[in-house]
């Protein structure tokens, strides 16, 4: 069975609290570049079944994440500096199972397909649910969402709640679910509401230059510049090269405490090779490795709550890195971080950044550059959401996903490799995109060096297809 892409309305069952739930400055950057960029990256959330799941329970999934917490469109107001809100989405992507079986050896290219969506924040298109049956007998399920309006942690609440509300057979409802935290307009004081909030940005936006003169000499690791040569012959548009291996988790913590490390930072050092290995950074370079960290709460109505812990680490072509030097490092980074007085000035101008107008971000576009390493931790996250009504996942994975995009952009935005773990209490389940396209111009070349830094760790993966 198959449906259309048309959006189709949703009728809430009872409303949700009238409450202002702002964008967060996180949010709002995220809005930002996806006015400049469109569907850049986006995240997914993936599970393999090894028998098929009853479309009556995927139907019934798709509509309790139509009236949960992923649920929600971007307001905006003419009142200057005053932030915009959240509220319910009206409608969703529709459901969409396919009928053509997928090979074994198709599965990442399917679930690199579903990527291929165009969001709107503004009218709560944000997020797509997609399923397919496998050659095999069995049932591939992708979420794809928009990073405007949840981060990884959201997406899991998301799905956890409507899971929960599947299992029990609560009712499809917004106000008793994860969708009541989404907010509101109110129907009065509106304005009112908006003038405040706009003085408190300005006050915000006062508090954080104060802030940041105060640290200006507080320095971030450096980033490596991305070396010009060599320079491919490559098409104009650019699939980023992209794979998912497994490794046992008993495996993977011997390792790291055989290399006096943990489990994150084994994915560190990894990663940190694998880009040496690639030719992306040269022996002897401190690699800056940016690592996501969860700030989300009980009962949090941000889309986005996470932060972002830069660390540097050595890379010695020939050596594996140093395990303890990184657990030290990321120790060091979340201490200074919590202190005002020794976090970087650009943290500390988020409110200024949430009221530059767009042509100011037009300018600062043409010089941004990507994370040239990017490490990020989601957990145990397969154990809480692998159930779907009795049908158990052989395994889920959460991940970022590089959209297909210009190649001149790609370079000229200096990416590098993404590294996601997660693990189901059994398996690491590693997720890699290597988006320089010079250094990984196929997924052949990302597997090899993968491969080549797995076995000089002595791990054994095993790879999807």
């Amino acid at each position: 069975m198959s449906s259309t892409a048309t959006a189709r309305p949703i009728r809430f069952a009872s409303p949700t609290p009238v409450r202002l739930n702002r964008l967060t400055a996180d949010d709002d950057l995220f809005l930002k570049l996806h006015s400049l960029y469109g569907n850049a990256l986006v995240n997914q959330l993936a599970w393999r079944f090894d028998e098929p799941v009853d479309a009556v329970v995927l139907e019934r999934f798709h509509a309790h994440l139509a009236h949960g917490f992923l649920s929600r469109r971007v307001r905006t107001t003419a009142v200057p500096f005053a932030r915009p809100w959240w509220v319910p989405a009206a409608r969703s992507i529709p459901l969409d199972i396919g009928s053509e079986p997928v090979a074994e050896d198709g599965v990442l290219d399917w679930f690199f397909d579903q990527s291929r969506v165009e969001f709107d924040p503004a009218v709560g298109r944000v997020w797509r649910l997609s399923a397919a049956p496998t050659a095999a007998g069995g049932m591939l399920l992708s979420l794809v969402t928009s990073h405007v309006g949840a981060d990884g942690g959201a997406v899991l609440y998301a799905v956890g709640d409507a899971l929960d509300r599947l299992e029990t057979g609560a009712p499809v409802d917004t106000a008793t679910s994860s969708g009541r935290l989404v907010g509101n307009t109110p129907r009065t004081g509106l304005y009112r509401r908006h003038f405040a909030d706009a003085l408190g940005q300005l006050r915000s936006a006062a508090s954080g230059i104060r802030a940041a003169v105060a640290a200006r000499s507080v320095q971030e690791p450096a980033r490596n510049p991305r070396p010009a040569e060599p320079a491919l012959v490559l098409p104009d548009r650019h699939t980023a090269a992209s794979l998912v291996v497994e490794v046992g988790l008993v495996e993977w913590n011997s390792v790291a405490a055989a290399h006096r490390g943990t489990a994150n930072g084994l994915m560190v050092g990894v990663a940190v090779g694998i880009l040496g290995r690639s030719g992306r950074i040269a022996d002897g370079s401190e690699v800056r490795v940016d690592i996501p960290h969860s700030m989300r709460v009980p009962d949090d109505p941000r889309g986005n709550a996470t932060t972002g812990l830069p660390i540097a680490v050595p890379y010695r072509a020939g050596e594996l890195t140093d395990l303890a030097r990184v657990r030290a490092a990321i120790k060091t980074a979340a201490r200074a971080y919590a202190d005002p007085a020794t976090t970087p000035a650009l943290q500390h101008l988020q409110p200024v950044q949430m009221m530059l107008p767009r042509f100011v971000l037009d300018r600062f576009s043409r010089t941004a550059k990507a994370p040239e390493c990017l490490c990020t931790n989601l957990g145990e996250t397969g154990q809480s959401v692998a159930s779907f009504a009795g049908v158990r996942a052989r395994s889920v994975l959460m991940r970022p996903v590089v959209c297909v995009n210009d190649t001149e952009l790609f370079r000229r935005v200096e990416v590098g490799l993404n590294l996601s773990w997660s693990s189901d209490g059994a398996t690491v389940t590693l997720a890699a995109t290597g988006a320089d396209p010079d250094r990984f111009p196929t997924r052949d070349s990302l597997r090899e060096c993968v491969a080549r830094e797995f076995a000089a760790w002595g791990l054994r993966p095993v790879f999807w297809t």
